[in-house]
């Protein structure tokens, strides 16, 4: 055999080379060997696995604390004093006596 003939043999061999290990039919895969008969013969036909899948993670939940409503309770008003009023130049008590020459005289109401 002459030279030309010789690479012209390696080109076709190394061409069925290329056909025949996987990475021209998608497999994303490189073999190296010696591969015999058409290009699509592939000597691993079951080494092909899925992409693996994507993982989407839910942000964890935003948890905002409110504090606590605060009630200021304040003590009721006390009630205003009822008084009476006495004088003392009359002795006797406001509404019978309209007017006192002294003076108005503020008495704690007693109960019987």
């Amino acid at each position: 055999m002459n030279a030309n003939k010789r690479k012209k043999w390696l080109l076709a061999g190394a061409v069925l080379l290329a056909l025949g290990s996987g990475s021209v039919w998608g497999h994303g895969r490189v073999h190296f060997g010696f591969g015999f008969g058409p290009g699509f013969w592939d000597p691993w036909p079951f080494d092909y696995y899925p992409p693996r899948p994507i993982y989407y993670y839910d942000y964890p939940p935003i948890i905002i604390q409110q504090p606590p409503p605060v009630y200021i309770e304040r003590a009721p008003a006390p009630a205003p004093q009822q008084y009476w009023y006495y004088c003392a130049a009359s002795r006797a008590y406001y509404p019978r006596v309209k007017t006192c020459p002294g003076g108005w005289m503020p008495v704690l109401p007693e109960t019987p």
